[in-house]
């Protein structure tokens, strides 16, 4: 999947994928990744492929630092506007940071953003919370992903969130991702438990029916 197809969607306004409400599962999970919300204790989540989530409001009221990287810069201008935050702005090699207090949101292709930018620029990254990352991208890129994921954050703690459905009856994005696929990508580093699956009102789409699952990943020891 070329980085065009995202361009596209957001110069049109095709983002049927961005949701207009708090995930209620990262409400019901946020404690399972044993951070203490206070900005004096330095907690920073990072959200992978963030686009414009809502989920940043409702982190940054609990008081969590918050730290993004998106393609799409569109993306991000409303994310600022929504939040009434005016950023600063920098360019970083190829990508381009928008900070205000309390967030930091790179811009551009999420493999050139590297653990020593994140380090240098932000600062230790405490947890990541994947919503629609992993789901938003086909399954020769997954692998990639996870693992550069893995790296840039030094295997912190993950709250992700994926969606499983019939692949033979609907095209993605959004990607069904199984449990088996799931361990596949991360079980070397992580264990992985689900917290909680739900059955999809109305189905993916309209066109098949599917669940939305909320796994917990914690470091191996």
């Amino acid at each position: 999947m070329e980085a065009s197809f995202w361009h596209e969607r957001w110069e049109a306004g095709q983002i049927g994928f961005h949701n207009k409400e708090i995930n209620p599962l990262l409400v019901n999970h946020i404690d399972k990744l044993e951070l203490s919300p206070s900005i004096e204790s330095g907690a920073r989540i990072f959200l992978p492929l963030c686009g414009k989530t809502i989920d940043f409001s409702y982190l940054m009221n609990l008081g969590y630092q918050v730290v993004g990287v998106e393609l799409s810069e569109i993306a991000i201008i409303e994310l600022f506007q929504a939040l009434k935050l005016t950023p600063n702005i920098s360019k970083v090699n190829e990508l381009t940071l928008y900070q205000a207090e309390g967030i930091d949101v790179f811009v551009g292709d999420f493999f050139n953003l590297n653990e020593e930018i994140l380090g240098a620029l932000i600062g230790d990254i405490d947890a990541v919370y994947d919503r629609a990352s992993l789901v938003a991208l086909p399954l020769q890129m997954r692998k990639s992903y996870t693992q550069h994921l893995s790296k840039i954050t030094n295997t912190v703690p993950q709250l992700t969130v994926t969606l499983e459905y019939d692949q033979s009856k609907m095209n993605g994005p959004p990607f069904s991702i199984t449990e088996k696929e799931l361990t596949e990508h991360y079980d070397d580093v992580y264990s992985i438990d689900c917290l909680e699956r739900n059955e999809i009102i109305g189905g993916i789409k309209g066109k098949t029916e599917g669940y939305e699952s909320a796994w917990i990943l914690k470091p191996l020891i």
